[in-house]
Protein backbone atom coordinates (compact mmCIF):
# COMPACT_ATOMS: atom_id res chain seq x y z
CA UNK A 1 0.00 0.00 0.00
CA UNK A 2 1.12 3.01 -1.35
CA UNK A 3 2.22 6.44 0.95
CA UNK A 4 -0.52 9.00 0.93
CA UNK A 5 1.11 12.56 -1.12
CA UNK A 6 0.20 15.59 1.23
CA UNK A 7 -1.80 17.77 -1.03
CA UNK A 8 -1.08 21.90 -0.77
CA UNK A 9 -3.35 24.32 -0.07
CA UNK A 10 -4.61 26.26 -2.86
CA UNK A 11 -3.04 29.56 -1.56
CA UNK A 12 0.28 28.07 -0.95
CA UNK A 13 -0.16 26.62 -4.81
CA UNK A 14 -1.00 29.88 -6.21
CA UNK A 15 2.55 31.42 -4.76
CA UNK A 16 4.73 28.72 -5.91
CA UNK A 17 2.94 29.24 -9.29
CA UNK A 18 4.01 33.42 -9.12
CA UNK A 19 7.12 32.62 -7.98
CA UNK A 20 7.81 29.66 -10.46
CA UNK A 21 6.80 32.27 -13.28
CA UNK A 22 8.51 35.11 -12.03
CA UNK A 23 11.98 32.66 -12.06
CA UNK A 24 10.98 31.24 -15.97
CA UNK A 25 10.87 34.62 -16.40
CA UNK A 26 14.45 36.02 -15.66
CA UNK A 27 15.27 38.90 -13.21
CA UNK A 28 13.57 41.40 -14.82
CA UNK A 29 10.66 40.05 -13.68
CA UNK A 30 9.75 41.35 -10.17
CA UNK A 31 7.31 39.95 -7.63
CA UNK A 32 4.32 42.40 -6.52
CA UNK A 33 5.73 45.33 -4.60
CA UNK A 34 4.83 45.35 -0.59
CA UNK A 35 2.33 47.93 -0.03
CA UNK A 36 4.08 50.62 2.05
CA UNK A 37 2.37 51.21 5.57
CA UNK A 38 1.30 54.47 6.14
CA UNK A 39 3.33 57.23 8.32
CA UNK A 40 2.26 56.88 11.74
CA UNK A 41 -0.06 59.47 13.35
CA UNK A 42 1.48 62.62 15.22
CA UNK A 43 1.23 61.54 19.06
CA UNK A 44 -0.32 64.11 21.18
CA UNK A 45 -0.93 63.92 25.05
CA UNK A 46 -4.10 63.47 26.10
CA UNK A 47 -6.26 66.67 26.71
CA UNK A 48 -3.75 68.53 24.57
CA UNK A 49 -6.16 69.18 21.55
CA UNK A 50 -8.61 70.47 24.29
CA UNK A 51 -5.50 72.89 25.62
CA UNK A 52 -4.99 74.03 21.86
CA UNK A 53 -8.49 75.19 21.35
CA UNK A 54 -8.87 77.03 24.38
CA UNK A 55 -5.51 78.92 23.38
CA UNK A 56 -7.50 80.08 20.21
CA UNK A 57 -10.42 81.24 21.77
CA UNK A 58 -10.97 84.93 21.87
CA UNK A 59 -12.41 86.06 25.46
CA UNK A 60 -16.12 87.83 24.92
CA UNK A 61 -15.61 91.48 24.85
CA UNK A 62 -12.10 91.63 25.24
CA UNK A 63 -10.48 94.24 23.44
CA UNK A 64 -6.61 95.36 22.94
CA UNK A 65 -5.74 97.69 25.64
CA UNK A 66 -4.73 101.14 24.49
CA UNK A 67 -2.11 103.68 25.08
CA UNK A 68 -2.79 107.51 25.89
CA UNK A 69 -3.45 108.76 22.31
CA UNK A 70 -5.64 105.58 21.37
CA UNK A 71 -3.27 103.80 19.93
CA UNK A 72 -3.45 99.46 20.52
CA UNK A 73 -0.63 98.31 23.25
CA UNK A 74 1.22 95.27 22.03
CA UNK A 75 -0.36 92.70 24.33
CA UNK A 76 1.18 89.74 24.98
CA UNK A 77 0.26 86.48 27.27
CA UNK A 78 2.97 83.84 28.24
CA UNK A 79 0.73 80.43 28.09
CA UNK A 80 3.76 78.71 30.50
CA UNK A 81 3.93 81.46 32.54
CA UNK A 82 1.06 83.53 32.94
CA UNK A 83 2.71 86.53 32.74
CA UNK A 84 1.59 89.17 31.09
CA UNK A 85 2.76 92.33 29.46
CA UNK A 86 1.58 95.17 27.36
CA UNK A 87 3.63 98.10 25.59
CA UNK A 88 3.66 101.35 23.98
CA UNK A 89 4.56 101.35 20.34
CA UNK A 90 5.86 104.43 18.90
CA UNK A 91 4.31 104.27 15.64
CA UNK A 92 1.55 102.35 13.91
CA UNK A 93 3.95 99.69 12.51
CA UNK A 94 5.80 99.51 15.93
CA UNK A 95 9.20 101.12 17.52
CA UNK A 96 9.99 100.03 21.01
CA UNK A 97 11.83 102.15 23.71
CA UNK A 98 14.90 100.32 25.09
CA UNK A 99 13.06 99.45 28.69
CA UNK A 100 10.34 97.80 26.82
CA UNK A 101 12.85 95.52 25.20
CA UNK A 102 14.37 94.81 27.85
CA UNK A 103 10.49 94.09 30.11
CA UNK A 104 10.20 91.87 26.48
CA UNK A 105 13.59 90.04 27.18
CA UNK A 106 12.46 89.26 30.61
CA UNK A 107 8.90 88.30 29.49
CA UNK A 108 9.90 86.04 26.98
CA UNK A 109 12.74 84.15 29.12
CA UNK A 110 12.97 80.73 28.67
CA UNK A 111 11.01 79.16 31.80
CA UNK A 112 12.93 75.95 31.70
CA UNK A 113 16.21 77.64 32.97
CA UNK A 114 15.14 81.31 33.55
CA UNK A 115 17.09 82.68 31.13
CA UNK A 116 16.56 85.76 29.43
CA UNK A 117 17.87 87.11 25.85
CA UNK A 118 17.87 90.85 23.95
CA UNK A 119 14.86 90.68 21.78
CA UNK A 120 15.32 91.62 18.28
CA UNK A 121 13.58 95.37 17.68
CA UNK A 122 12.13 93.90 14.63
CA UNK A 123 10.17 90.39 15.83
CA UNK A 124 8.22 92.89 18.25
CA UNK A 125 7.51 95.50 15.30
CA UNK A 126 6.55 92.33 13.44
CA UNK A 127 4.21 90.59 15.72
CA UNK A 128 3.06 94.50 16.84
CA UNK A 129 1.27 94.42 13.18
CA UNK A 130 -0.23 91.35 13.07
CA UNK A 131 -1.71 92.24 16.22
CA UNK A 132 -3.23 95.64 15.10
CA UNK A 133 -3.75 94.27 11.36
CA UNK A 134 -6.39 91.57 12.99
CA UNK A 135 -7.46 93.86 15.99
CA UNK A 136 -6.26 90.93 18.34
CA UNK A 137 -6.72 91.41 22.30
CA UNK A 138 -3.85 90.02 22.75
CA UNK A 139 -1.12 87.08 21.60
CA UNK A 140 -0.83 84.00 23.46
CA UNK A 141 3.03 83.23 23.35
CA UNK A 142 3.88 79.69 23.46
CA UNK A 143 7.63 79.87 23.04
CA UNK A 144 10.07 83.09 22.97
CA UNK A 145 13.90 82.62 23.72
CA UNK A 146 15.18 79.17 24.01
CA UNK A 147 18.47 78.49 25.72
CA UNK A 148 20.60 77.21 22.88
CA UNK A 149 21.36 73.69 22.57
CA UNK A 150 25.25 73.03 21.63
CA UNK A 151 25.71 73.58 17.55
CA UNK A 152 22.02 74.90 17.52
CA UNK A 153 21.03 77.50 15.06
CA UNK A 154 17.51 77.95 15.89
CA UNK A 155 16.37 82.03 15.74
CA UNK A 156 14.50 81.28 19.34
CA UNK A 157 18.32 81.25 20.84
CA UNK A 158 19.14 84.77 18.86
CA UNK A 159 15.99 86.61 20.36
CA UNK A 160 14.61 86.50 16.79
CA UNK A 161 11.34 84.48 16.64
CA UNK A 162 7.88 83.48 18.65
CA UNK A 163 5.68 81.04 18.35
CA UNK A 164 2.15 81.70 19.42
CA UNK A 165 -1.30 81.77 18.63
CA UNK A 166 -3.86 84.80 18.13
CA UNK A 167 -7.31 84.06 19.79
CA UNK A 168 -10.15 84.52 17.25
CA UNK A 169 -8.10 84.02 14.38
CA UNK A 170 -6.83 80.68 12.61
CA UNK A 171 -3.46 79.99 12.62
CA UNK A 172 -3.21 79.71 8.84
CA UNK A 173 -5.22 83.28 8.33
CA UNK A 174 -2.04 85.25 11.05
CA UNK A 175 0.38 82.83 8.59
CA UNK A 176 -0.97 83.97 5.29
CA UNK A 177 -0.53 87.77 6.25
CA UNK A 178 2.31 87.28 8.10
CA UNK A 179 4.30 86.03 4.53
CA UNK A 180 3.13 88.88 2.89
CA UNK A 181 5.33 90.85 5.33
CA UNK A 182 9.06 90.29 3.26
CA UNK A 183 12.27 89.30 5.42
CA UNK A 184 10.11 86.47 7.85
CA UNK A 185 10.37 82.80 8.37
CA UNK A 186 7.03 81.62 8.79
CA UNK A 187 5.78 78.11 9.87
CA UNK A 188 2.29 76.60 10.70
CA UNK A 189 1.87 73.47 13.50
CA UNK A 190 -1.02 71.89 12.95
CA UNK A 191 -0.61 69.48 15.25
CA UNK A 192 1.09 70.96 17.91
CA UNK A 193 -1.53 74.38 17.22
CA UNK A 194 0.16 77.17 16.83
CA UNK A 195 2.04 79.59 14.43
CA UNK A 196 5.89 80.36 14.26
CA UNK A 197 7.02 84.04 13.22
CA UNK A 198 10.87 85.08 13.12
CA UNK A 199 12.95 87.77 11.49
CA UNK A 200 15.69 86.87 9.06
CA UNK A 201 17.48 88.18 5.78
CA UNK A 202 15.29 86.29 3.69
CA UNK A 203 12.12 84.50 3.89
CA UNK A 204 11.01 80.92 4.26
CA UNK A 205 7.78 79.23 5.02
CA UNK A 206 7.08 75.18 6.73
CA UNK A 207 4.69 73.13 7.36
CA UNK A 208 5.22 71.19 9.87
CA UNK A 209 2.98 68.19 11.29
CA UNK A 210 4.93 67.37 13.98
CA UNK A 211 3.16 66.85 17.76
CA UNK A 212 4.23 68.78 20.50
CA UNK A 213 7.92 67.55 21.98
CA UNK A 214 8.24 65.61 18.88
CA UNK A 215 11.05 65.20 16.21
CA UNK A 216 10.31 68.04 13.07
CA UNK A 217 8.23 66.66 10.07
CA UNK A 218 9.04 69.71 8.29
CA UNK A 219 8.53 71.14 4.44
CA UNK A 220 9.06 73.74 3.37
CA UNK A 221 6.14 75.53 1.18
CA UNK A 222 5.82 78.49 -1.12
CA UNK A 223 9.01 79.25 -1.99
CA UNK A 224 8.22 81.56 -5.08
CA UNK A 225 6.16 83.86 -3.04
CA UNK A 226 8.67 83.40 -0.23
CA UNK A 227 10.95 85.95 -2.66
CA UNK A 228 8.27 88.28 -3.89
CA UNK A 229 7.21 89.02 -0.79
CA UNK A 230 11.47 89.72 0.31
CA UNK A 231 11.66 91.83 -3.29
CA UNK A 232 8.70 94.05 -2.66
CA UNK A 233 10.05 94.58 0.80
CA UNK A 234 13.37 95.76 -1.10
CA UNK A 235 10.75 98.38 -2.79
CA UNK A 236 8.94 99.43 0.13
CA UNK A 237 12.90 100.45 1.76
CA UNK A 238 13.02 97.64 4.07
CA UNK A 239 16.34 96.11 4.56
CA UNK A 240 17.54 93.09 6.47
CA UNK A 241 18.87 92.84 9.75
CA UNK A 242 22.51 91.90 9.41
CA UNK A 243 24.30 89.28 10.73
CA UNK A 244 23.73 87.71 14.57
CA UNK A 245 25.98 88.87 17.12
CA UNK A 246 26.10 88.06 20.78
CA UNK A 247 25.69 90.81 23.26
CA UNK A 248 25.67 91.00 26.93
CA UNK A 249 22.41 93.47 27.68
CA UNK A 250 19.80 95.03 25.14
CA UNK A 251 21.94 98.10 24.66
CA UNK A 252 25.01 96.16 23.72
CA UNK A 253 22.45 94.16 20.97
CA UNK A 254 20.79 97.69 19.76
CA UNK A 255 24.30 98.89 19.41
CA UNK A 256 25.71 96.38 17.41
CA UNK A 257 23.52 96.73 14.18
CA UNK A 258 23.14 100.58 14.36
CA UNK A 259 20.24 101.12 16.16
CA UNK A 260 19.92 103.34 19.64
CA UNK A 261 15.88 102.74 20.58
CA UNK A 262 14.90 106.13 18.68
CA UNK A 263 11.20 104.90 17.66
CA UNK A 264 11.81 107.37 14.34
CA UNK A 265 14.85 104.79 13.14
CA UNK A 266 13.73 102.16 10.59
CA UNK A 267 12.60 99.14 11.78
CA UNK A 268 11.39 97.02 9.14
CA UNK A 269 14.93 94.64 9.77
CA UNK A 270 15.47 90.76 9.53
CA UNK A 271 18.29 87.59 10.39
CA UNK A 272 18.83 84.71 9.05
CA UNK A 273 18.73 80.53 9.34
CA UNK A 274 16.32 78.60 11.63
Amino acid sequence: MGRKVPTLRPAVTAMMLVTAAALAAGPSAALPPKPKKPPPAPQVPKGYAASVKAWHAATPGKTAPLDGSGRPRLALYALNTQDRLELDAETARGGFTTESLERAARFLRDPRTGNAFPVEPKLLDTVYQLQVHFGAAELRVVSGYRTPKPGGHSNHGRGRALDFVMPGVSDEDVAKFAREMGFVGVGTYPTSGFVHVDVRDRSYFWVDTSGPGRTRRERGVLGELAAKSDAAARERGERSIGPFVIGTNVDSALASRGHDGDPTSESDDEDEGM
